[in-house]
């Protein structure tokens, strides 16, 4: 194979690894919403559905907007990777143009979720969006669950879980970013663990539910939780010192720098600096990936997948 297919492959599976996890990362932060309205009817609904939007940097206009809006643009817009049907399809496109590198299991995993989410968002419009929503969280596990069991850990795994892993930290980043920059939209510190998945681990290292700050310290410092920001970056890290990246190297700089600064941070000093700590890991995932796809992704022109039918 030449260096230009080989980079290609390298590509489709980084957006593979990025497109699942976005998809999974987005069906989390709505069902939490989705379940905070229904536990408080009193709730503002246009508040919540504008704080959607400001996670998921999706402008909101002037206009109300109501969850089932909400759903149509981030759940079941096709058209867009924004949104779950559009990460999910585009997932399915990348791992097919690297049929060679991913497993027989992983494929039809994908494949058998794309083909289940027609009915599946026929079936919410009827009676709410909540197994639709549990099919991607449970799909997205089964197929990073088959990654590491069914992959050899070689450069090809490796690129899967660098797209995971870069997109986990910018998710992460999002959800705090907007508790912390946008109080107009702010979700409450028990949404936001919800939404990250982290309520249940949460609850066992601090004995309770989070209703303080100390949630932010968590989900960015905690070194077991495998949705914590410290967390993927270590394992973007290792992935891109596995592809022969030195420490200086651009792709790997930004995040080594950011693991490093985050494995001394003084937690009690983690409320001061949270605006500004937030700003530089978004800037630094960026530079990260602009850096990865600048060495590794190196041809002239960018991919254009076809959507086939369904």
């Amino acid at each position: 194979m030449n260096d230009v297919i080989l980079s290609r492959i390298a590509e489709a599976l980084t957006w593979t690894g990025r497109y699942v996890e976005r998809a999974d990362a987005t069906g989390r932060i709505l069902d939490a919403y989705l379940h905070r309205l229904l536990e408080d009817p009193w709730r503002d609904e246009d508040m919540a559905c504008r704080s959607l939007y400001a996670i998921l940097g999706v402008d909101a206009g002037t206009d109300a907007v109501d969850m089932q809006q909400v759903l149509d643009q981030l759940a079941f817009d096709a058209r867009s990777t924004c949104s779950i049907e559009g990460a999910l399809g585009a997932a399915r496109l990348n791992a097919r143009s690297a049929r060679e590198a991913v497993s027989s299991e992983m494929w039809e995993c994908l494949n058998s979720t794309w083909h289940a989410l027609a009915d599946q968002r026929l079936a919410a419009r009827r009676t709410g969006p909540y197994a639709y929503l549990e099919l991607v969280r449970r799909r997205a596990a089964l197929f990073f669950g088959l990654a590491d069991s069914t992959m050899s850990r070689d450069d090809s795994w490796r690129f899967v879980v660098l797209g995971r892993s870069l997109e986990r930290v910018d998710m992460t980043v999002r959800l705090l970013s907007v508790r912390v920059l946008d109080a107009a939209h702010a979700p409450d510190w028990p949404t936001l663990l919800s939404a990250s998945g982290a309520d249940e681990a949460y609850a066992r290292v601090y004995g309770g539910f989070g209703d303080t700050a100390r949630v932010a310290e968590f989900l960015i410092m905690d070194r077991e939780f495998p949705r914590s920001v410290l967390h993927a970056l270590t394992t973007a890290e290792e992935c891109l010192a596995a592809l022969g990246r030195p420490r200086q190297d651009p792709a790997r700089r930004p995040i080594g720098r950011m693991r490093t600064r985050l494995e001394y941070l003084d937690s009690t000093a983690l409320e001061d600096v949270l605006p500004s700590l937030l700003r530089e890991l978004q800037t630094s995932c960026m530079a990260s990936a602009e850096a990865v796809a600048e060495r590794f992704f190196p041809y002239q022109g960018p991919v254009e997948w076809a959507q086939e039918g369904a």
